[in-house]
């Protein structure tokens, strides 16, 4: 029987879906993230594979890349959404973005360093490159994972997981691009290109929103799904920051009455755009769903676990790991005071950190770089968060409990108050000096 048929793909395919829901549902009640289950299920695929002899014949990472990059899409797309930009919000996101940017500077810098150090034939630029995608958190894995959390400390984690993939996607390829003689613009080139890439996702933003309001088929989401996807693909050839193409499109559309004012107002159909939104928003959550589950499948299916054998690849790894929390203790410190908790702890990396490593460029590569390095980070950072969010979800039922204690003491001691003083007044309980008395 061939394994790669028609029907068995489709079968393997929906089997999987079924089986990421499920973990969706176990990582809420455990605190475990989806994504380690899924890399797993991705392993033992692996070894099946290998079992019926097809397992080093298959070439995943062409899908692994395509998969990658409109995960990467829907993910940010779904973020944007989620971002209100009111007067009141505006302290909460320069926070997060300072936190993003300074945690994603300080720890490439930090990484950086240390693979230099431990890796023969790393220059500091191919270092910096390596560097990056191990200092980028993974919203992927922060947003389904924060939503049992306080409004305040999920805003933040929203702001901040969102702010890193796009600061972190910037700076790989403004490295990757002075690798380049021919594509190197240099600083101030490269802030131009962000600046132009600003008015276009505007001006294309405005459009999309006109445009599609006004079209009366129902079937219209997939279409301007296809647009972004065509918009971000065109904007990578132009060499344009693309994410944030995607970025203010989703806030735009999430912040109309913010953007639309004077005499765009009028041109606005605010019950229509409003449909489209919402629509977007359960169509992106869908999609961003099932590329996210088929990404990390595939990823555990293309793992070499003999790498994570490597006295030098757990070196490096604890290294990289010990330095990640050293800086974001004292970021949260500086900007959020003593409340760190569990946000300390949530600092995962996923998709966008395993999709960049792929995209080094070939004149960058360094044979003596060993992938399990990238593994062993995604685990550790995923494990440690997972324990934090354990610990703190105890902790909260412990003062929720204490609390509930001390209410319940003081209202039996407010009623034994009462009885006695009732008592008293109804001659139930003669007062000491009437005892006396008699």
């Amino acid at each position: 029987m061939e394994i790669f048929s028609s029907y068995n793909v489709i079968i393997g395919i929906s089997i999987t879906i079924i089986l990421s829901f499920i973990f969706n549902g176990v990582a809420k009640k455990t605190n475990v993230p989806a994504v380690l289950l899924l890399i797993v299920l991705g392993i033992i695929l692996q070894y099946i594979l290998k079992a019926f002899g097809v397992g080093d014949a298959i070439n995943f990472f062409p899908m692994l890349e395509v998969l990658g990059i409109v995960g990467l899409i829907m993910i940010v797309l779904e973020a944007a959404l989620e971002l209100e930009l009111k007067g009141d919000k505006l302290i909460p996101i320069v926070k997060s973005f300072s936190i993003a940017l300074l945690g994603l500077v300080a720890s490439t810098f930090i990484a950086a360093v240390i693979l230099k150090a431990l890796i023969d034939g790393m220059t500091m630029q191919s270092a910096w490159l390596y560097a990056t995608p191990l200092s980028i958190l993974s919203s992927a894995i922060i947003i389904p994972s924060v939503s049992g959390l306080s409004d305040l400390k999920k805003e933040f984690h929203i702001y901040e997981s969102t702010f890193s993939d796009i600061l972190g996607i910037m700076l790989f390829y403004f490295l990757a691009g002075r690798l380049n003689p021919a594509e190197d613009s240099g600083v101030v080139g490269f802030f131009l290109n962000l600046i132009l890439t600003v008015v276009i996702s505007l001006v294309v933003s405005y459009a999309i929103i006109l445009i599609f309001q006004k079209i009366k088929s129902q079937v219209k989401l997939f279409l301007l799904i296809a647009v972004l996807l065509l918009l971000y693909a065109l904007g990578k050839k132009m060499h344009l920051s693309s994410l944030i193409i995607i970025l203010i499109f989703g806030l735009v559309i999430a912040n109309m009455k913010l953007f639309f004012r004077g005499k765009l107002r009028e041109y606005l159909d605010l019950e229509k755009a409003k449909s489209i939104y919402h629509e977007l928003h359960v169509i992106t959550a869908e999609t961003a769903f099932v590329v996210r589950t088929l990404f990390f499948v595939i990823f555990g299916i293309t793992i070499v676990l003999s790498s994570l054998l490597s006295l030098k690849v757990t070196l490096i790894s604890i290294l990289i790991l010990i330095s990640i929390y050293v800086i974001r203790f004292g970021l949260l410190r500086l900007f959020m005071g003593k409340d760190i908790s569990p946000q300390l702890y949530i600092a995962p990396r996923g998709l966008i950190t395993v999709l960049l490593f792929y995209a080094i460029p070939a004149e960058a590569t360094i044979e003596g770089f060993e992938p399990g390095i990238l593994l062993f980070v995604i685990i550790g950072t995923s494990l440690i968060m997972t324990g934090g969010m354990i610990k703190d979800k105890r902790n909260s039922i412990e003062e929720v409990a204490q609390t509930e204690s001390e209410e319940e003491g003081e209202e039996i001691e407010y009623f034994m108050e009462n009885i006695t003083d009732l008592n008293e007044i109804e001659g139930i309980n003669p007062s000491a000096e009437e005892q006396e008395g008699q």
